[in-house]
């Protein structure tokens, strides 16, 4: 069960807008882009509670350009400023429940708006000194998680990737596919590793209806499941994919909201959910879509979007909730990073799990001086 929080809540005194450049510890690849540095937005709320002054932190996902969706980092940085600050500051909000409400008339920018609830959720529950995994609803203090393979320039490299990754303790790979990158980098790996370990892949929309037979090529593999093979408009055509092949078909980008994911379920156009909070517009959001996707019978795992440790700890606590039954994308953060800007950084344990942060709010703390050196920008804004 959620805790329950008291109705006090906190006064939202300002916001802080700080922008970072965190190098990749390697460069990640997908079928639309190649990122070796990612351009973050976090935002810090600066607030009042029932005991003094409270911060909270959240992070905005998007990337440098809109290419996985709209979204992009400079946009949400201005939509932020211009359009959901001075509504937030009007609404009086003080508890992060009541944010999207007061946001709402802001059509889209859900990851713009995920960052600002994060950081109110976290002000909040800090000050009550209840943890996000506690308030969501979270049943273990560890949850399994794999890793995430970019398309990489041989097979070879795949192999070895792999080979590391498996050894380090992860169960599950998942590598990105695109036309001509699918079926021998499956062969390969199935080849060389077996069938011992949980293999599936994510398309980023890469295909059309036309691609039905090089999808159904992966069946022989014994894949977990295929994620976001079409465009994200595309969920009729996601029916007929489902009925053509073997392999489980699992909707990420067109799950941008909880009535999507229930037109989804309803049509039969995923057979399993990847919830991501940024994509869907926030924790809160994602706790929803979880709930009904358990109620419907449908299997749940948790996305990354290539978090810093503070976006991370969130997202720990919300795949702590009972169905997330699929390994998720929440790696140990030096998978990403060479260093992460929180003090105490998620890592691997030797069960292929990661630690829960059992702390108020998000449950990590932020190395500040770290965080001043790759600090490009900073904008305060008052309430």
């Amino acid at each position: 069960m959620t805790s329950t929080l008291p109705a006090t809540g906190i006064t939202i005194d300002a916001v802080e807008l700080r922008r970072i450049e965190l190098p990749l510890a390697t460069p990640f690849q997908t079928s639309f882009g190649t990122w070796s540095v990612r351009d973050v937005l976090l935002v810090r709320a600066l607030a009042t509670g029932p005991d003094g002054p409270i911060e909270g932190w959240g992070e905005c996902v998007a990337g440098t350009q809109p290419l996985y969706s709209s979204e992009y980092t400079e946009g949400c940085e201005d939509v932020t400023r211009d359009h959901l600050l001075p509504r937030l500051f009007a609404a009086g909000v003080g508890h992060g429940a009541d944010v999207a409400d007061a946001l709402a008339e802001v059509q889209g920018h859900r990851m713009a708006k995920a960052a600002i609830e994060m950081a109110v959720l976290d002000a909040e529950l800090r000050a009550a000194e209840v943890s996000f995994a506690t308030h969501l609803g979270a049943t273990v203090d560890r949850v399994p998680v794999g890793v995430s393979i970019g398309i990489l320039p041989t097979l070879a490299d795949l192999v070895a990737t792999a080979d590391r990754h498996l050894q380090e303790g992860y169960a599950r790979i998942k590598i990105k596919i695109k036309p001509g990158w699918d079926v021998e980098p499956c062969r390969a790996l199935r080849a060389t590793f077996g069938d011992e370990f949980g293999l599936q892949v994510d398309a980023n929309a890469a295909y059309s209806p036309d691609d039905i037979a090089p999808l159904a090529a992966l069946d022989e593999f014994g894949l977990l499941l295929i994620e976001q093979p079409y465009p994200e408009e595309l969920l009729v055509d996601n029916v007929d994919l489902v009925a053509a092949i073997d392999t489980p078909v699992c909707l990420d980008e067109s799950i941008v909201g909880e009535a999507v994911a229930r037109d989804a379920i309803r049509l039969g156009a995923t057979s399993i959910v990847n919830i991501k909070p940024g994509r869907v517009g926030g924790h809160l959001a994602g706790k929803a879509i979880h709930d009904h996707c358990v109620d419907a019978g449908i299997p749940v795992w948790h996305g990354g979007m290539l978090e810093t440790g503070i976006g991370r700890a969130a997202n720990l606590a919300l795949a702590a909730l009972p169905g997330f039954t699929l390994p998720g994308d929440i790696s140990a953060a030096d998978r990403y990073w060479h260093r992460d800007i929180v003090t105490r950084p998620a890592v691997l344990e030797s069960d292929g799990t990661v630690r829960v942060p059992t702390g108020p709010g998000i449950g990590v703390d932020v190395d500040l001086d770290f965080l001043n050196s790759v600090t490009t920008s900073v904008a305060l804004h008052e309430n």
